[in-house]
């Protein structure tokens, strides 16, 4: 983890002409590590982590392009001042609460062994590609499991990293095939899911209290400090912890970190089940988007369960945009990255 924040200390950039070059993307594997590392031009961007013992694969860390870090260090990397709630919270990740009866999105290090009958894990079988160029590509395979290895679902996933400027985005786009007939049951905890750094979180006095659906409860303590500066707004104008619970075609989360303005924003596509999706997006830190919670989202007035039979597959696509600079992204733009995004043609990442 030191070797990480050296490289992300070369990430600062003195002159805004340099942020402006586009750049190569090249993707490096560690050696004998489940590890890619994702630069962009000199300096790393992220790091896709993929050991079992993590329960999912993950991008983690995140830096901008100047490199302040962007997601939470814990549990990897604890920094100093930042919470410790949820630690299966870690970088960015897609995974569900809910299926077959079984949690994959609460799975981490801290269940202990005598409950992890009721918890799934996705494992990272093999690369399928990595390749260089102004965008850089990385795709895998994963099988989701329950705890005696059996396989529910096989997942394809195509990374697509780019930049524009000071831009850093990221086109996700999964394929889950049943291995057997799967049921989502509408949950709230999904589905693609981002930890982000104590400087974005939303500023609160109050304790925060949450309960998973097997009744555990999990206290988010109040900000105290200074640090957090984040909020959030949709596309359709909600703002602050309003987001929570609403549709929007993007929702992005935005702050201060050391003198830039960082933004992370979460585009839905129009292919995707539900759209657009409901946000999960809590003020301490959490930001999700889940097509599949809507049963909670909407006080029980309806719900959105998804049924596969043996070999059907769905696909879920989004795009992440990361900026910092003197301005967020703006709502126009997002709009523009949005209408692109929609109209783009969706490769079969399973071909």
């Amino acid at each position: 983890m030191k070797q990480i924040f050296c490289w992300a200390a070369g990430c600062f950039i003195s002159s805004i002409s340099f942020a402006q070059k586009k750049e190569t993307v090249k993707l490096v594997q560690e050696k004998d590590q489940n590890t890619i590392n994702v630069f962009i031009g000199s300096n790393l961007f992220t790091r896709f982590i993929y050991p079992d013992s993590l329960a999912k694969p993950v991008l983690y860390p995140i830096f901008s392009a100047n490199g302040a870090m962007l997601t939470r260090g814990y549990p990897m990397f604890p920094l100093a001042g930042e919470p410790t709630d949820h630690p299966h919270h870690l970088g960015l990740w897609l995974n569900f609460e809910n299926v077959n009866g079984l949690d994959f999105w609460n799975n981490s290090f801290a269940i202990p062994a005598s409950k992890k009958s009721m918890y799934g894990s996705i494992r990272t079988d093999r690369i399928i590609k990595k390749e260089d160029g102004a965008k850089g590509i990385l795709a895998y395979h994963a099988n989701w499991v329950d705890w005696k290895n059996n396989i529910l679902l096989e997942e394809t996933t195509q990374y697509e990293f780019s930049s524009t400027g000071t831009q850093r985005i990221v086109d996700r786009i999964t394929t889950l095939t049943a291995n057997t007939p799967v049921l989502f049951t509408d949950a709230k905890d999904g589905l693609l899911g981002l930890r982000v750094a104590h400087e974005l979180q939303i500023s609160s006095k109050k304790d925060g209290v949450f309960t998973d659906d097997k009744g555990n409860v999990t206290v988010v303590k109040a900000n105290t400090d200074a640090v957090a500066t984040g909020n959030y707004i949709t596309s359709a104008g909600k703002e602050g912890d309003s987001a929570w619970s609403t549709r929007a075609v993007w929702c992005k989360m935005y702050g201060k970190m050391k003198n830039d303005s960082i933004s992370i924003s979460i585009i839905d596509h129009p292919g995707n089940i539900n759209y657009p999706t409901f946000w999960h997006a809590r003020g301490y830190g959490l930001f999700a988007a889940n097509p599949l919670g809507e049963k909670v989202f909407t006080g029980g007035k309806s719900a959105e369960n998804l049924q596969l039979k043996k070999g059907e597959s769905v696909r879920f696509v989004y795009r992440i945009v990361f900026d910092q600079g003197p301005v967020t992204t703006s709502a126009a733009q997002l709009n523009q990255l949005a209408e692109e995004f929609g109209k783009a043609k969706i490769k079969d990442v399973t071909k």
